[in-house]
């Protein structure tokens, strides 16, 4: 870091502490009670080695996840005021939030990329990323929970578990994450704890470890009670402008509401028996030494036994709060470091082999117009340093990294070097994509998968690069999809560039040019996913660019077994080219992908490059269906013979190959595939007909309808392509008085009647 950098960084630090030493000196005189006041102390200023590479068991990566409008945004924004990072509380509302910085952030009040920000809470760096809860952007939550070693999960109160958190939750637990539980907006009138509960029991099949008990209800709701140490923490607030930094924290005391006392002296006894159930360790320690007495337990042993459960993940610890009031956010950070895991206590197999060098992930990039591309990196070994070559092993390629930065939302400090466990920025990688493993050099990849090779590892069996590369992220399929053009052709190359520095930042953005009338085409996961890449290519890039009307994603299958065989006799310049081909195509289930195998007879006749062609071939065949040209799924390939002259090039076996898949597919009969999705919408009961009436006009079909707090909640499956501006139509039959969450269910055949009419549609046929 140069001079500069440093002054700036010190500069912040002792800035934060002066304005939180002036807040102090204004408060007054304190009362009897315990005023907790979380920010930096005269002693708490650390040197800036400390601050920029902290001990490795004091960092907690961590994500905050949930259904959109929870309160994730608005949460986040809490904990850096608190930690004393920002000195002014952004609101959503307001447009001023720290994490939403994007222009389309700010206007539409959602958060639509995942942002990064550092800071401290007592002795604890936290790296912390906001993901958005939208459906369309579920990418973005992906990707940051695959480098992420603990989450928090924010539930809205008054409604417990909602259908984009039991996503984002499946997505947690395939990546084994820990969590933690927050339940916010516990000042609504409709708030409530034990239906919160029961949610996450049932529908998210997991543990809640209840580990405080409100204190008060909707507008009266003042704080809570920590079950482990029984402390009542209150939020007094004096004024609308009361940012809650300040709260009494005092012992429950038996002059306090009997109904309170009763509550928690129940709960902390649940606490306890259900804390020994899922510990050992605890429940031996209970027996042997508190048999007489289960409730004199320390808090310190049962916290300890808290942090086990949670890191096992056979329990998800649940805190109370009101991020908006300000109440509940100085806990939950504290149950973050208490709880979550350090980098080190998460096990990655593959690291091990690489020591002490260098191994990162990229998980995210996004472009700067002064620096270029920005390229996320989590360390999982080695150190990372400005002005240094790295080797990334997905391209083979060897890129110069000019700067290390860490990342505070939309602003970067920079900094002289990064230890493992940290998640950093770095300015100079122009191949880099999200999904790449980067080492110090190619040396230490080959010294990794040795190492791998010698003890046993996977490398004996995928050879000798498959072990040594972290695994990257699942991308999935585009449903939606739409023609782009720039105003004039001159501007045709200022759109290219955009859409490439677009789908380099999103990978679930896809562009591909129509063969048959050379227009660009732009693929997305929804409605709002492209109308926000639209309005970025305009903003950002300065290109006005036109969109087509929005098209669904069909897919195709065949509906029986049918087989063909083709030959290809080519002269090309002196060469002569002779390939035979017999194969039969076979229907699979609809879900399941496509697939190719040799019949045993041709298998061993065939040499390494024409085979590699043959399933070249097959594969290219996939992708275009015999009805309307959409990628096939559920179709197994055999491939019975092939017969080639010698000095045939590979290039001709695979287009003799595709030749003879599309006559196999044309005679098995073919199907369109559509995709249905899962609905979701609450409205009140007096809406309820409306809606379902408008749904079965949809093709729709009612899966349960459930009862939350006077409102239904409608389940239901409804094919894609009739959902489109299905947000204003629910909007007008409901008067505004009803929400809706969709995301792609699975997909399915259409009946006769609507594959027919589709297929005239697509003809232009009346």
């Amino acid at each position: 870091m140069g001079v500069r950098g440093c002054r700036a960084f010190s500069g912040m630090l002792w800035g934060r502490y002066l304005l939180t030493a002036g807040l102090r000196c204004c408060r007054g005189p304190v009362s009897c009670h315990v005023f907790r006041h979380y920010s930096f102390l005269p002693d708490d200023v650390k040197s800036l080695k400390a601050v920029v590479s902290p001990d490795i068991s004091k960092i907690r990566n961590i994500g905050i996840m949930a259904h959109i409008d929870a309160g994730k945004t608005t949460t986040t924004e809490r904990m850096l005021y608190y930690s004393g990072y920002t000195r002014a509380l952004g609101d959503v509302d307001d447009g001023d939030t720290v994490t939403d910085f994007m222009a389309q952030e700010r206007e539409r009040g959602i958060t639509i990329q995942s942002a990064a920000v550092t800071f401290d809470w007592k002795t604890h760096r936290i790296n912390l990323i906001d993901t958005p809860g939208h459906v369309d952007f579920t990418l973005e939550v992906e990707r940051a929970l695959r480098v992420l070693d603990g989450a928090v999960a924010v539930f809205d109160a008054s409604a417990g578990v909602e259908a984009q958190t039991l996503t984002v939750w499946r997505q947690a637990e395939k990546h084994h994450v820990p969590c933690v539980c927050f339940l916010n907006k516990m000042d609504k009138p409709a708030a409530n704890l034990s239906f919160s509960i029961e949610s996450i029991k049932h529908k998210l099949k997991a543990n809640p470890v209840l580990l405080q008990v409100p204190v008060g209800s909707g507008r009266n709701f003042s704080g809570v009670v920590d079950l482990l140490t029984n402390q009542k923490l209150t939020w007094k607030q004096t004024s609308t402008r009361d940012d809650g930094q300040v709260f009494e924290s005092e012992p429950l005391d038996q002059s306090d509401d009997p109904d309170l006392v009763r509550e928690v002296n129940e709960a902390r006894a649940a606490l306890i028996e259900q804390v020994a159930d899922l510990d050992d360790e605890f429940a031996e320690l209970l027996l042997t030494d508190f048999s007489d007495n289960f409730d004199a337990v320390s808090s310190s042993k049962l916290q300890d036994a808290v942090r086990r459960v949670t890191l096992a993940r056979k329990g998800v610890p649940v805190l109370c709060g009101s991020s908006l009031r300000n109440k509940g956010v100085q806990p939950l950070l504290d149950a973050i470091t208490a709880y979550l895991p350090a980098p080190d206590e998460r096990h990655h197999d593959l690291v091990r082999w690489y020591k002490d060098d260098l191994c990162a992930l990229a998980f995210k990039v996004l472009h700067d117009k002064q620096r270029g591309p920005l390229v996320f990196l989590r360390i999982y070994s080695g150190t990372l340093k400005p002005q240094t070559a790295v080797h990334n092993i997905n391209r083979n390629s060897t890129e110069r990294m000019s700067r290390l930065l860490v990342p505070f939302a939309d602003q970067h400090v920079e900094i002289p070097s990064m230890t493992a466990g940290n998640i950093a920025l770095t300015v100079g990688l122009k191949q880099t994509v999200t999904g790449d493993t980067i080492v110090s050099s190619k040396a230490s990849a080959a010294a990794a998968a040795r190492r791998a090779h010698n003890a046993g590892g996977a490398a004996k069996r995928q050879g000798e690069h498959a072990s040594v590369v972290l695994s990257g992220v699942e991308v999935p399929d585009p449903v939606f999809f739409c023609t782009i053009e720039p105003p004039t052709m001159s501007k045709q190359a200022d759109l290219e560039n955009a859409l490439s520095c677009l789908q380099r930042e999103d990978p679930s953005l896809k562009v591909r040019v129509d063969p048959d009338s050379g227009q660009t085409v732009l693929c997305g996961m929804g409605e709002l996913h492209i109308e926000i890449v639209h309005d970025r290519i305009r903003r950002e890039y300065g290109v006005e660019t036109q969109l087509g009307p929005l098209q669904v994603a069909y897919r195709e299958s065949i509906l029986h077994e049918a087989s063909a065989a083709d030959t290809l006799d080519r002269t090309v310049g002196e060469r002569r080219h002779v390939v035979s081909v017999e194969l039969a195509v076979t229907p699979r289930r609809i879900a399941a992908s496509c697939e190719v195998a040799f019949a045993e007879e041709s298998a061993g006749q065939l040499s390494a490059e024409i085979k590699e062609a043959v399933e070249s071939g097959v594969n290219g065949a996939y992708l275009q269906g015999p009805l309307l040209g959409y990628p096939l799924q559920g179709v197994a390939t055999l491939v019975q013979r092939v017969s080639v002259e010698p000095g045939t090039s590979p290039a001709m076996v695979s287009a003799c190959v595709s030749r003879c898949m599309l006559k196999a597919l044309r005679l098995a009969g073919g199907r369109v595939l559509e995709p249905v999705m899962s609905l979701e919408v609450t409205v009140g009961e007096e809406r309820l007909g409306t809606v379902l009436g408008d749904l079965a006009q949809r093709r729709g079909t009612v899966r349960d309808i459930q009862s939350r707090h006077g409102d239904k909640v409608l389940l239901a499956t409804v094919p894609l392509a009739e959902m489109m501006g299905y947000s204003t139509i629910l909007r007008t039959i409901t008067s505004g008085n009803a929400t809706f969450s969709l995301e792609l269910d699975t997909y399915e055949a259409m009946n006769q009647q609507d594959q027919s009419n589709l297929l005239k549609r697509v003809a232009g046929l009346p």
